[in-house]
């Protein structure tokens, strides 16, 4: 859209434009319609050439940040101090109202000056959107990578202690199922640190394709995976983990007698008290399955899961 500028407006937007090369230069008028916008809005699918009606500065933002968009651009007009950039992602696509792909989505940050007429009264502002999704993606795959072990792929303890956290804030009471490979260690000892890697990631694949839908997997340590299990009841629970325990050695039995024969063991226990609580009593419950021989489903304190 192109709506004539008066002389200093336009020497404030042929300096912006010189000093931001790639930014989105924007003036609103003192409600916060958009009355000029340089040409490369067009990046976010706008053509604003044809439109009959001011576009609002919060129609560039997505449904659920437009309230939250309004509500600063609103307070930087009155002339509250809220001048700061401020974030918010743009479906970047022609069919922006009709587009749901998250591919379409990018990040902006939006920042306004207010302007005043020569009388003194407010007139609008100045604004510059300026691309930050290279930025959130950068911290979107650092947290992934802090959350996130590395061998699996699966969410680390720090990761499943925090969900744990959650869900006893919101009562607790559902069961978590503790797994071990049997004899991990000497299988390090005997075969080296690749096939133990190997088999860690074998097992924490098949996990996957064990777990129901809805149930969270980690892995606590080089050893032990957790499954939260927030659906099944504590019989249902020891059901499941007993059919994993007997499907994985089922699937990993030696193809000859020199191949080792792999088996796992699982301890349960319910989500309750602490987060140190409800994992030591389900690490309690494995040690119980490994001490009577290994490929068992093992339950420390069983009254209070039974």
């Amino acid at each position: 859209m192109r709506i004539g500028l008066s002389d200093v407006e336009g020497h404030v937007l042929h300096g912006l434009l010189e000093e931001t090369s790639g930014d989105i230069v924007i003036r609103l008028d003192r409600h916060g319609f958009i009355i000029h916008a340089s040409a490369n809005i067009a990046e976010l699918g706008q053509d604003f050439s044809a439109a009959l009606l001011l576009p609002h500065i919060t129609d560039l933002a997505t449904r659920d940040y437009s309230a939250f968009l309004g509500e600063h651009v609103s307070a930087a007009l009155a002339g509250q101090a809220r001048l700061g950039w401020v974030e918010f992602p743009v479906i970047a696509c022609a069919e922006r109202e009709t587009c749901r792909e998250g591919r379409c989505q990018s990040w902006y940050a939006l920042s306004l000056r207010p302007m005043r007429d020569s009388t003194g009264t407010p007139d609008g502002a100045m604004c510059l959107m300026r691309s930050v999704q290279q930025v959130r993606s950068l911290e979107g795959e650092l947290h992934a990578r802090a959350v996130t072990d590395p061998l699996t792929g699966l969410a680390n303890r720090q990761a499943f202690c925090a969900s744990l956290r959650r869900h006893l804030a919101k009562g607790g009471g559902q069961m978590v199922a503790v797994f071990a490979v049997d004899g991990m260690r000497a299988l390090l000892l005997r075969y080296g640190q690749r096939t133990a890697d190997e088999v860690q990631w074998g097992f924490a694949k098949f996990l996957e394709t064990m777990a129901l839908p809805g149930q969270e997997l980690a892995q606590l340590d080089g050893e032990r995976f957790a499954v939260l299990l927030p659906e099944l009841t504590a019989r249902a629970a020891r059901e499941w983990a007993q059919d994993v325990v007997a499907t994985f050695a089922g699937l990993a039995a030696p193809a000859s007698a020199k191949a080792p024969q792999l088996t796992a063991s699982a301890g349960l226990a319910r989500v309750e008290c602490t987060v140190d609580w409800t994992l030591r009593e389900a690490e309690l419950g494995l040690v119980m399955a490994r001490a009577g021989g290994g490929r068992q489903v093992g339950v420390a304190g069983y009254h209070r899961v039974a």
